[in-house]
């Protein structure tokens, strides 16, 4: 996406956590906007301290926090920074959340379980935000645990353009549980491919038992795709069971690299040439070279779909 050449109008402020201010700063750039001042430090036992350095009264104030790792100060900093952005009298407060975390928590699949999703959804609108702009939810129902208007944006045609270019002959795109098909299947469609699907079964948290692969893959190159790679093990598991099917080259691609716990020693040991992610959570280069990862910028995505919400434009061709 070309970086627009006009200036934005100083009713625009975009204000960021300590989760990912690299982001935050290409999103400016982008915008040609310089980032919100403010101090946002600890006190001595861990609070949280926020003080915005410049005044927002009236403007159009985008807070931009990933909530990932380490996912509860990110949030509650989030939290804290729109509130101190609310009694600063700010006209419209618009959370910006690459990635949100907690949407693996969005229904009682056991009993005596919370939905820790909507729990979040409502201590974001409490906190002050009068709308959301958040990318590849793990389940888009969570949408309408808002009360509250909320941009969903895809990483799809950012990363579907990268992965047209590589043309990898003879493949097949592989969807590592039966929840991710209808992913899986539009990116089949957009890159001419096949498509495979995993049949697993979640034993624990983090922990998934592959049974077998539903598709014909022998001899084929796969391209595994889901929205979140966290401890890597049903990715990992997945490639040995396309390995055992016959499958000559694997890569994978992912919108969100979460990469927590044992996912680098488990990426390291495995026959992935390459993993394709967005830089929705930081990923620092250590990682990038540890893991076979290569990263794409989703801030010119970012920043078109502030400056729409900002101009009251429509944002719906950016969910493509």
């Amino acid at each position: 996406m070309k970086q627009r050449e006009s200036q934005v109008d100083s009713t625009l402020k975009v204000f960021t956590g300590n989760a990912h201010p690299q982001l935050a700063r290409e999103i400016c750039e982008f915008l040609r906007i310089p980032l919100g001042s403010l101090n946002l430090t600890r006190f001595s036992d861990g609070e949280i301290y926020c003080q915005i350095l410049e005044n927002v009264r009236g403007t159009d104030v985008f807070a931009i926090q990933s909530l990932g790792p380490p996912v509860n100060e990110n949030l509650m900093e989030m939290l804290i920074l729109m509130d101190a952005l609310k009694r600063s009298s700010a006209q419209r407060i618009t959370a910006v959340i690459p990635y949100y975390g907690y949407a693996r928590q969005d229904r009682k699949d056991k009993p005596r379980v919370p939905i820790s999703a909507k729990l979040v959804a409502d201590l974001i609108s409490a906190a002050g935000a009068d709308r959301v702009l958040t990318m590849d939810l793990h389940a888009p129902a969570i949408q309408g645990f808002f009360n509250i208007p909320v941009d969903h944006l895809f990483a799809a045609p950012l990363l579907l353009e990268h992965l047209a270019k590589m043309k990898i002959p003879d493949l097949v795109i592989v969807s590592p549980d039966a929840g991710g098909v209808e992913r899986a299947r539009a990116y089949a469609k957009r890159l001419h491919a096949s498509l495979a699907i995993i049949d697993k079964r979640r034993v624990d948290k983090n922990v998934a038992e592959i049974l077998h692969v539903v598709g014909e893959v022998s001899g084929m190159n796969a391209l595994i795709v889901d929205d979140i790679i966290d401890t890597a093990g049903t990715l990992t598991g997945t490639v040995k069971a396309l390995k055992q099917e016959g499958v000559k080259k694997i890569y994978a691609s992912f919108s969100h690299a979460v990469l927590s716990g044992p996912a680098l020693d488990r990426l390291r040991a495995s026959e992935l040439e390459r993993v394709i992610v967005t830089n929705s959570i930081p990923v620092d280069p250590g990682k990038q070279e540890e893991g076979r990862l290569e990263v794409h910028s989703i801030a010119p995505l970012l920043g078109e779909a502030i400056r729409r919400i900002h101009n009251n434009s429509s944002v719906s061709s950016l969910f493509v």
